[in-house]
């Protein structure tokens, strides 16, 4: 199985404050990078091109040498309820004034439940 990772574009860009290449990541993991590459391929981690070269992942997604706990979850249910990869990316760093924060920030927070009912809602 290949992987398949989609451009983004500026705007969507500009709402993560630090980004990780996958060896960066394979690295904070203390993983190799083919099993940093199927956390990718498994929807537990999100990354995303930006400009030329490999996938480049969020930093707050990694949580000292583990992927945020939450995380994977809210990605599966995003996938479900149809986000790609960028929609999904946007919708977690977009503001939202109701949690307050953004989806990031409350999964950060620890409250990866709340986040993950209202991914689900987008499903219907």
């Amino acid at each position: 199985m290949t992987l398949s990772v989609a451009q983004i574009d500026r705007e969507t860009e500009q709402l993560v404050d630090e980004w990780l290449s996958l060896p960066e990541v394979a690295t904070r993991l203390d993983l190799p990078i083919g099993r940093a590459k199927q956390l990718l391929r498994d929807h537990k981690l999100l990354g995303v091109r930006r400009g030329s070269g490999g996938p480049q992942v969020p930093a707050v997604f990694i949580d000292g040498k583990d992927v945020m706990k939450g995380l994977p979850g809210t990605l599966t249910v995003l996938l479900d309820a149809g986000y790609d990869d960028v929609e999904s990316l946007r919708w977690l760093f977009t503001p939202d004034e109701t949690l307050p924060g953004s989806p990031i920030e409350a999964i950060k927070a620890g409250r990866h439940t709340e986040v993950k009912r209202r991914a689900q809602a987008l499903g219907f």
